[in-house]
């Protein structure tokens, strides 16, 4: 072997690619109907797995109709102390949070989300699943079910597996480290993070394709170091998204005043 973790990684990565075909078919279609209808794709995470949720928007190659759902309180901005590990460890298991977060963003109808999640255990993850489907959006989860045999924590009895309308497997084991180093007593090199990102830019790629089979493009943002290419495109695509989210924000605004109010 050449390598200790690429051509593992790659092994894992090719494993997903084909026991998820479906789903990313199936999901991107989904996804589809939410963009073509003038409606968002939201991405939701906690801990490392907000990484997937800053990687697929904005970057380039992604494009307008992905809404990121980044709660910097379950974020860790530090190891130790404010903004660190421990802090968002405990609040990212404690149940009825998530809702205190969500019931301000521009959730509608007709809407979907990715929910990443490797162990699929923690409340904020099974929450946001849970408040979304109560609220008519199409919800994926990409985990790995290695983690499936593990029971759940969560009040409600289920997994965030369990709470999603669809479920992509990262395949990524449950000790979530690949890398077996001699005379260590653990494995090294995390694996869950990045197979999220390579699963959730399947559905990137298929969700273009859907849309575009159906007559339908969205603003795509491009490298500047692309030539032809500048500064101002961006700044153009930025101004699409900000239309398509005070769009949302317009059609969530009634069920926003409601839940201010109690009901």
């Amino acid at each position: 072997m050449s390598d200790l973790y690429i051509s593992r990684l790659a092994a894992l990565a090719e494993k997903a690619a084909k026991a998820n075909g479906t789903a990313f078919d199936q999901a991107a279609e989904k996804f589809a109907d939410s963009l073509a209808n003038g409606g968002l794709v939201h991405l939701y995470g906690s801990g490392h797995s907000v990484l997937p949720v800053q990687e697929i928007f904005p970057r380039y190659g992604s494009y307008v109709g992905f809404n990121p759902l980044t709660d910097p309180r379950v974020m860790w901005h530090n190891v130790l102390g404010a903004g660190g590990v421990r802090e968002l460890l405990w609040l990212e298991r404690t149940e009825n949070y998530a809702e205190k977060f969500l019931d301000h963003q521009p959730l509608n109808p007709g809407d979907s989300i990715i929910i990443f999640g490797h162990s699929g255990r923690n409340a904020s993850g099974i929450d946001t699943a849970l408040y979304c489907k109560e609220r008519g959006i199409f919800v994926v989860a990409i985990t790995a079910k290695a983690n499936l045999d593990k029971p759940a924590t969560h009040s409600s009895g289920k997994r965030l597996a369990d709470a999603a309308d669809l479920v992509i497997d990262t395949g990524a084991p449950i000790e979530d480290a690949i890398v077996p180093v001699e005379g260590w007593s653990r494995p090294v090199s995390g694996s869950s993070t990045v197979l999220a990102m390579i699963m959730a830019h399947e559905l990137v790629a298929r969700t273009a394709q859907a849309l575009s089979k159906r007559g339908v493009e969205l603003p795509v943002f491009a490298s500047p170091t692309i030539a032809g290419v500048t500064l101002h495109d961006t700044d153009i695509i930025y101004g699409v998204y900000r239309e398509r989210m005070l769009e949302a924000q317009k059609k969530h605004l009634p069920a926003f005043q409601k839940r201010m109010q109690g009901k």
